[in-house]
């Protein structure tokens, strides 16, 4: 019996030199064949589902504030400073006008007491109205850090209505205020405003 011969089955396959074992195929794993690299697909590694970003670029949102929140922040504080210095000379032409009127010469003006009066409800109204507004402003600022959407749209709104209010009536006293109101609505409205007002809270 030849291990050459073609017609016996104990021999090795045609083309096969007697003592060898088979050759494997390079695309069958085993001795020889190439190894995938480990964190790829495949050979027992599975693969890691990728990160989804949101919120501009931050994971699951920014984890610091942003720096145009804080200078908001920053501008609120500064305008409730405004308003309540506002709040205290108002007060103050109250009560002068309001001495004005219990002048024992001016008794008999009666058009005097009349506007008087009506100055000085005015302007008793305005200080409770402009400090008001101040505590508003403060109210804001300390919730920049933990207030959701309902404080951003706060923060907007409260820009728009004291820009227009610096505009018009209060045109030279109130520029200050529309600068810093313009420049609130500004940083809150932006897109990483957005994204920090919007993170997700655990």
């Amino acid at each position: 019996m030849s291990f050459g011969d073609p017609n016996n089955p104990y021999g090795p396959p045609q083309g096969q030199q007697p003592g060898y074992p088979p050759q494997q195929s390079p695309a069958q794993p085993g001795y020889g064949a190439p190894q995938a690299p480990q964190g790829q697909p495949g050979y027992g590694y599975p693969q890691a589902p990728p990160v989804q970003q949101q919120y501009g670029g931050y994971p699951g949102g920014p984890m610091q504030m942003p720096g145009g929140v804080k200078s908001a922040r920053v501008m609120l504080f500064v305008i409730a400073g405004l308003q309540v210095i506002g709040a205290i000379l108002m007060a103050i032409s109250a009560v002068a006008v309001q001495a004005a009127k219990d002048d024992p010469s001016l008794e008999n003006e009666v058009e005097f007491q009349q506007l008087a009066d009506y100055s000085s409800g005015v302007l008793w109204f305005a200080t409770v109205a402009v400090l008001a507004w101040g505590v508003f402003a403060i109210f804001l600022g300390a919730k920049m850090g933990s207030g959701g959407n309902g404080i951003r749209i706060a923060a907007l709104v409260f820009g728009i209505i004291t820009a227009v209010l610096g505009i018009y009536p209060f045109i030279i006293i109130g520029l200050a205020h529309t600068v810093l109101a313009i420049l609130i609505a500004v940083f809150v409205g932006r897109s990483d405003g957005a994204a920090w007002f919007n993170r997700p809270r655990y």
